[in-house]
């Protein structure tokens, strides 16, 4: 990974990297913060974020302050791009298809397949490269989301508990089969077998796999996307029927926005810090 830049932050660094993928054929940027035990040497646990539509890591890294808060717990914290991007790179007109839309699948079908690689980029390539380059505890790693990336989040960690040991997510999109963003963006990248599209459906993995340990989701209850494109609900009562403890907690008055994820960024890191100690 060549390092395209560095800044202190409380005690650590924010660092910018970028590397060529295998995966997405494409350079890929991701921030990475190093708390000052990275810097001195010592493994640390880890936390990935994903990202929400239009995004990219500079929103989170820039506006929810996690630096503050990895600093506190001594964790690593990676924010990966929510796409791959470039002129070869494929594209639409529309917010929630292409460029920072991936939705962290594998695509199947053109023109997105060469590129929109995003989970064996998640799961088997990034991996690697941060064991190699950085002090990451390979038995610690978290992950966490919002919105798109909250989905992300649950549907990773789902599919590859072997990697991620700990999970969470701010107002995910639960219940993609059902929704028009998830709907419209399997179609896209997995073809139109919506028997295909199940495997990556929270609600319905959380069934089939079940969960070791409990999860935790924050969502605000002035969300304009809270009840046609998240369903917070679909997913408690997957849970339930599957026995896997869930944290739900609706927070009055909070919209989609950073300033919520700011508001309960410290309640996740310590979230994640507590399980990934045991």
């Amino acid at each position: 990974m060549q390092l395209v830049s560095k800044a202190k932050s409380f005690g650590g660094e924010q660092r910018v990297y970028r590397h060529r993928s295998e995966a997405t054929r494409t350079d890929m940027d991701l921030a990475v913060f190093l708390p000052r035990e990275a810097l001195e040497g010592f493994v640390c646990p880890t936390l990935v974020y994903l990202s929400g539509l239009t995004c990219s890591w500079q929103e989170i890294t820039m506006q929810g302050l996690p630096q503050m808060h990895a600093a506190k717990h001594g964790m690593i914290f990676v924010a990966p791009d929510t796409s791959p991007r470039g002129e070869q790179v494929p594209d639409d007109e529309h917010y929630d298809l292409g460029q920072s839309a991936s939705f962290y699948i594998d695509s199947t079908e053109q023109p997105w397949s060469e590129h929109f690689q995003m989970e064996s980029y998640l799961t088997k390539e990034l991996p690697g490269l941060l064991l190699e380059a950085l002090p990451v505890d390979e038995d610690a790693i978290g992950i966490t989301g919002h919105s798109m990336g909250g989905f992300g989040a649950l549907m990773l960690a789902l599919r590859h508990p072997e990697l991620f040991h700990s999970v969470s997510a701010f107002a995910p999109i639960c219940n993609p089969t059902h929704s028009v963003w998830g709907r419209k963006a399997f179609e896209a990248y997995l073809g139109e077998d919506e028997s295909v599209w199940e495997a990556y459906d929270p609600c319905l993995l959380v069934q089939e796999r079940g969960w070791e340990g409990d999860i935790l989701i924050d969502q605000g209850l002035a969300d304009e996307y809270f009840e046609d494109q998240l369903e917070p609900w679909a997913f408690e009562k997957a849970c339930r029927k599957a026995g896997v403890e869930l944290t739900l907690r609706l927070h009055g008055g909070y919209d989609h926005y950073y300033h919520f994820i700011a508001s309960f960024l410290a309640d996740h890191f310590e979230w994640h810090a507590d399980r990934l100690a045991e």
